[in-house]
């Protein structure tokens, strides 16, 4: 039996590993697009929302007045909201602040239902919806925050 040998070539592969470099511009891009939201709330926050409640704007001391909660009721909520603003820049406070703020805008969605007839019930709703994107996707900061209490806790 006359033996062949027959040149053994590769054929070319089918599967060609992507660059690394799209796959890390993309997440690279993916949290610059985040930090914009954040800066951009942070701003919304402590502007427009927190601000003319501190300085007892005649709108807002108008609005306080009609939910029946007065000043004291203005300048915490102001003091919440700007806080929460300072919050959403620091990274370890990220989360927690997202989702200290969409919980204070749930409050603000029912207090528009019921207080303001449902006007402007969509503005607490819409905002919700980045916030609850921040708390989820910083929620790893939410384990070193609790590692900083338990730290100073324990200094205490």
């Amino acid at each position: 039996m006359p033996e062949t040998t027959a040149p053994v070539t590769t054929a070319p592969s089918t599967v060609s590993a992507a660059p690394a470099a799209p796959v890390a511009g993309r997440r690279s891009l993916g949290r610059i697009a985040l930090r914009t939201v954040q800066v951009l709330l942070a701003l919304f926050y402590g502007i427009a929302s927190a601000l003319p409640k501190l300085i007892a704007h005649p709108s807002a001391v108008e609005s306080f007045d009609r939910i029946g909660w007065g000043s004291a009721g203005m300048y915490t909520i102001g003091a919440l909201e700007l806080a929460g603003a300072v919050a959403l820049l620091v990274p370890v406070l990220q989360s927690l602040a997202a989702t200290a703020l969409s919980a204070l805008m749930v409050g603000a969605f029912i207090v528009q239902l019921t207080v303001f007839d449902g006007q402007y019930a969509a503005t607490p709703l819409i905002l919700i919806v980045p916030l609850a994107l921040i708390a989820w996707a910083r929620r790893a900061h939410n384990a070193e925050l609790l590692r900083l209490l338990r730290r100073a806790g324990r200094r205490a």
